[in-house]
Parts: C-alpha cells; sequence; structure tokens
C-alpha cells in the first residue's frame, strides 16, 4: 500500500501527501477520500495539507515574534435562505409516497438537525464553540507570547456568530490557572467594529462593503453555471435508488451542503456518503468558483479591499513587539487576531497575491469548464468554517542549534532565534499549510526575508491601488484607505467598540 502522492506545483517534484484534520497531524495519508475535507465553505476546520511541500513546523533555529491572523467565524448552523432549501427538502420527503433503496434508506427517516429554529440558524454551533476554542488554546502554546496573569485582545466584526467566535477564542487562550480573586486580570477584550456596513470603507474588517466598486467585479454567477453541468446527472443517478419520488438539481445543492453543515452540527454524515468522489470533486470546484470569481483573485477589485489589512499588519512587522508609531493610542500584542467571514478572506489572499499563478499553461485564471488539479486556489483549504490566513514574523539564528549546548549554573541558557545577531523572515500560512511568498524563499522553512516581504508587499500596492480612488469615493468627504484599528482603540473612523469577554472560569452569581 503506497501513500498518496502529490505534485509541488512550483517545482513539479511528488512528495507524500501529508493530511491534517482538527490538529491531529495524520503521518502519511493512507485513508480513503474524505468529503469533508472537499466541502468549500461548508467544511468544519481541518488543517490543509501541504501544496508546496514545505513544513508547517517552525524551523528549529526560529523563533515566531509576532503573528496576525484573519479568520472565520466557527461553524454554524445555516443562514436563513439555505435552512429554506433544508425545510423544502424535508417538506418534499415528508409529503411523498415513495420506497428509497440502497445508499438513500435513511432519507425517510431524515429530519433537518435544527430544533430550536428561533435561536439556532444563523448562530454557532458547538462544533464552532469547540473550534475557536481549540484555537485559542493551540496559539497560546505555539507561540507563548502571554505571560500569566496578562490580559488579551482580539478584534471582530459586529455579527454574533463572529463575536461568539472571538469570545470561545479567548476562553482557551485564557483557560489556565485561577484568577477569581483578581478580577482585573487574565481578561479578553473584543474590539469589535460595525458589520459589512458602508460607511467605514477600508477601516473595516468586512471592508467589501464600504467598496462601491467591489460588486461590479463578483462574477460569481460562474460557480452557478458550472453546478448545471453536473447537478442534474447526480440526480438521475440518485433517483435510480427512488420509486416514487424525483431528486432534482435544487435537491442536489442542498444534500451536499448538508453533509458539511448535519456533520459539524450532530455529526450525522451520512449525505457526505451518498456522493461519488468525482461528484465531490465538482462540488468543491463550484466553491472554488464562486471564491475566486466573487471575492478573491477573479474579482479586479478584490486586492484593493484585502490590502488595507496586509498594510496594516505589515507595519507592526516592521515595528518590534508591542511597540507602535506616534499616531497610536494603544499597543497591540505580538499575536494579533482578527475574526471575521468567509468572504473577508479571499481578497487578502488577492493582496498576498499568493494561489493565482502556475508553471502549468491554463491553470489561471480558473476555467469554468471543470477542475484542473493544478490550481492552487482551493476554497476547502482556505474558508472552511474557522479558516484563517496568518502571517508570521520569524526571528532566525544563521545555523540551527548544536547538538550539544553546555549549560552554566545559575542562568538560562538563550533559545534559538533570540541572538543579537537573529534576522527577521516572513511565512505565510492559510489553514497551518505554509504558502510561500512569491519569489522569495530564501530564508529557513522557505520562509522571505523581512526587508524583501516589505518591498513585494509595496509592489502589491500598485496591483491592489489607491482604496478611495479605485472604489469611487473620491467625493465621501470621510472615506479612508486605512485601517487603523490595531493601533486606535477605539477607532473613530471604523466606530470600534470594546467589550468585556466573559471570564473562562466559573464565578459566583
Amino acid at each position: 500500500m503506497h501513500p498518496e502522492v502529490a505534485t509541488n506545483v512550483q517545482s513539479g517534484v511528488p512528495f507524500p501527501l501529508v493530511v491534517a484534520h482538527n490538529k491531529t497531524l495524520a503521518a502519511v495519508c493512507y485513508a480513503r477520500f474524505e468529503p469533508l475535507h472537499h466541502s468549500g465553505a461548508a467544511s468544519p476546520y481541518f488543517d490543509a495539507p501541504s501544496q508546496f511541500g514545505i513544513s508547517s513546523s517552525t524551523p528549529s533555529q526560529c523563533v515566531v515574534d509576532q503573528a496576525a491572523y484573519i479568520v472565520r467565524h466557527g461553524s454554524r448552523f445555516p443562514e436563513p435562505g439555505s435552512f429554506a432549501g433544508w425545510q423544502a427538502l424535508f417538506a418534499k420527503l415528508l409529503n411523498a409516497t415513495y420506497t428509497a433503496r440502497g445508499p438513500l434508506t435513511f432519507l425517510p427517516s431524515w429530519v433537518p438537525p435544527v430544533d430550536d429554529i428561533p435561536h439556532q440558524p444563523l448562530f454557532l454551533s458547538s462544533t464552532g464553540a469547540r473550534e475557536a476554542f481549540d484555537l485559542g488554546v493551540d496559539l497560546r502554546k505555539r507561540y507563548r507570547f502571554t505571560p500569566g496573569g496578562n490580559n488579551f485582545t482580539v478584534w471582530a466584526a459586529g455579527q454574533q456568530r463572529v463575536v461568539d467566535t472571538a469570545a470561545y477564542f479567548l476562553q482557551g487562550y485564557l483557560s489556565q490557572g485561577n484568577y477569581m480573586s483578581d478580577p482585573s486580570e487574565n481578561r479578553g477584550i473584543i474590539v469589535a467594529m460595525p458589520d459589512s456596513v458602508n460607511y467605514t470603507f477600508a477601516d473595516s474588517l468586512t471592508p467589501s462593503n464600504g467598496c462601491p466598486a467591489y460588486s461590479s467585479g463578483d462574477t460569481s454567477f460562474k460557480a452557478n453555471d458550472f453546478r448545471a453541468t453536473y447537478q442534474g446527472k447526480i440526480a438521475r443517478r440518485l433517483n435510480s435508488y427512488l420509486d416514487g419520488l424525483v431528486l432534482n438539481s435544487s435537491d442536489v445543492g442542498v444534500m451536499q451542503d448538508l453533509c458539511g453543515f448535519q456533520a459539524e452540527i450532530d455529526g450525522d454524515t451520512r449525505f457526505c456518503e451518498i456522493f461519488e468522489e468525482s461528484e465531490w470533486k465538482d462540488y468543491e470546484y463550484a466553491h472554488d468558483l464562486n471564491y475566486y470569481y466573487g471575492s478573491g483573485p477573479g474579482n479586479p477589485f478584490s486586492a484593493t479591499v484585502g490590502y488595507p489589512w496586509l498594510q496594516a499588519v505589515t507595519g507592526l512587522f516592521l515595528s518590534n513587539p508591542n511597540e507602535t508609531g506616534t499616531e497610536a493610542n494603544f499597543v497591540p500584542p505580538p499575536l494579533i487576531m482578527s475574526f471575521t467571514h468567509d468572504n473577508d478572506l479571499p481578497p487578502v489572499v488577492s493582496a498576498l497575491g499568493v494561489w493565482n499563478s502556475s508553471r502549468r499553461t491554463g491553470v489561471f485564471p480558473l476555467s469554468t469548464q471543470g477542475p484542473n488539479s493544478g490550481r492552487t486556489f482551493r476554497s476547502s483549504y482556505l474558508v472552511s468554517f474557522r479558516g484563517y490566513i496568518a502571517l508570521e514574523r520569524l526571528s532566525c539564528d544563521a545555523q540551527a542549534p548544536s547538538s550539544a549546548v553546555k549549560h552554566s549554573a545559575g542562568r538560562v541558557s538563550p533559545t534559538a532565534g533570540t541572538s543579537a545577531q537573529a534576522q527577521k523572515y516572513v511565512r505565510i500560512k492559510i489553514n497551518n499549510a505554509v504558502v510561500p511568498v512569491p519569489d522569495c524563499t530564501t530564508g529557513p522553512g522557505s520562509s522571505c526575508p523581512l526587508d524583501a516581504f516589505v518591498a513585494h508587499v509595496r509592489k502589491r500596492a500598485t496591483v491592489a491601488g489607491d482604496f478611495v480612488q479605485r472604489c469611487g469615493l473620491q467625493d465621501v468627504r470621510n472615506a479612508t484607505g486605512v485601517l487603523d484599528v490595531f493601533t486606535r482603540v477605539p477607532s473613530e473612523n471604523a466606530q470600534s467598540f470594546t467589550l468585556l469577554a466573559p471570564p473562562p472560569y466559573a464565578a459566583v452569581l
């Protein structure tokens, strides 16, 4: 039995495909095809496999001294529009007299996994809460930035499921020790801001809504054109297991969505099991087309709205941790956590200039005729629930640590990357998989020297353009192309405000 093999899209060299799921790294992928890793925005979180053959571990001669994450909210119940589709499918099944065979025998007993309609649709599921909590625990241990007892601040767009994700993250991040007798310590603060509004412009974690021109570049309808090429075929195959009931293309779309959603809501994966591997790959590719042409590199205004976040983080990386510029009224922590929505992640991909080029011809822009296996743009690896883009600033020594270290009594030996000669580098991670900065991989672990990364970001500014100009806001008095929420708390332009997160331990009422 041989491990599944992928190909490095840059070099063409094959390497074993290592898959991670819910933070547990599988040594080598021997498992069967996993639909939940190909369900686009309906996928519960999983660590993406490496597409470039680069280890996600921090190189041995380095330490991460700053990091910035932009994170989609955790797994949730369906939005009202999608839930209406679930209800329509249920009504169709309930009100028909039919016989189901083979993989569809569960349909006569199936009910939608929503039992509290006034309170569940649109909001986090328990899986979403766990995903956020787990991320908090993981990053606290991974970076060790925050001494015990210190308070910690995160940023969030203002919709409830996003703020709840931030709050559960803080529960995990701060779940150590007991500070009931010191209520001013070990507390989480959420800097929240208006969500999906058109009056805060670039000073937002949902900036596309503040760019009037953005919607004119959205051609995500191409995803529906592609769905029309395969959903009918799937319906015809499934109908061979039914007598007295006929499924249509719309039913197929709902049923494939239910694989990911029902798996994360109540653990039922029966909808995952009725579709074939090729049908899942088509379903995933429809999601790829939706995000590539709707909010990703296929939208000419995508980089414009993603660039302010990248520019703000790059500015912080040019300062030392816990330092800011003269116009700041707040010193952000070394770990910047930004929580938002699925469609706010692809613009950052566009601003970075990744996942949109290949040495192979015909890969980009994505074709509406069908998937090309050489594409790096994969929605399941980006906009899964709790999906994220992370930038890490590495401080690295010239050499890996010696295999023999002498210890002097009474002093702790310095750790890797903390010497005065250590140099700074940057790496991009998307759902924990390293994505190289284009044409800049000379540092440890294929990282990019900080000064070269800054030059890359400045070069990307010419692609993104000026936010105010490109979005057609020249005549709007308070329009801004700058994101200042990390160093101005509260921010007047962003209209941000602070929330105190619940403490991560029981309190006396």
